[in-house]
């Protein structure tokens, strides 16, 4: 169970059998349904959670109603609320199944347990919240100075896994366009083919 996430830290730090034991007995396995919350808005986040098996959207509903995607997460991917999680405040985004999951979750005490007891966990996380950082940097600019076109491409060229595994509105609301915006933008490329 833990040979995928063993494999995952390793890129980043190494390990005694000793760290790894602490590491492993402060997850908690998990497997949870398709189209369940595991978090709501206005809930403090108490995990940050590793996915062996499923795909997850982390997305917030403005005051309209319509909802914008930050995030699709698949194997080998963590989620979480960063903010809710590290500062102990009220969420407001939702994390949704989007399939059948297992993971691996670790909790906020626990996590500071971890990094007592195992302090080169903290550059991995460090590490983990950098690149993160990185990512939205990049799709703030692509908002910003792309086309909805170019912003598709891009999704498809850089997710290919993804998107055989996501509804196509949802693809829409996280490329920032509505579903009918995307139709539209779909069949414009076709017809340039």
């Amino acid at each position: 169970m833990f040979e995928r996430i063993d494999q995952f830290v390793a890129r980043d730090i190494q390990l005694t059998p000793e760290e790894l034991e602490v590491f492993h007995s402060l997850l908690q396995y998990k497997k949870v349904k398709k189209k369940s919350f595991l978090l709501k808005e206005g809930e403090v986040c108490d995990f940050e959670a590793y996915i062996l098996k499923g795909c997850i959207r982390t997305y917030y509903v403005n005051k309209e109603g319509v909802e914008t995607i930050l995030l699709f997460a698949v194997e080998d991917w963590w989620v979480s609320d960063l903010s809710s999680f590290s500062e102990r405040k009220p969420s407001i985004q939702f994390i949704e199944t989007l399939e059948d999951c297992e993971l691996l979750m670790i909790n906020y005490e626990d996590k500071a347990k971890l990094f007592e007891e195992v302090p080169k966990f903290e550059r991995l996380f460090r590490h983990m919240v950098q690149r993160s950082l990185g990512v939205l940097q990049q799709r703030f600019y692509a908002n910003v100075s792309q086309t909805a076109e170019e912003r598709y491409l891009a999704f498809i060229e850089k997710y290919p896994h993804i998107v055989q595994r996501v509804p196509q509105h949802q693809i829409a609301r996280y490329i920032g366009v509505s579903p009918e915006f995307l139709s539209k933008v779909k069949s414009s490329m076709y017809k340039k083919l």
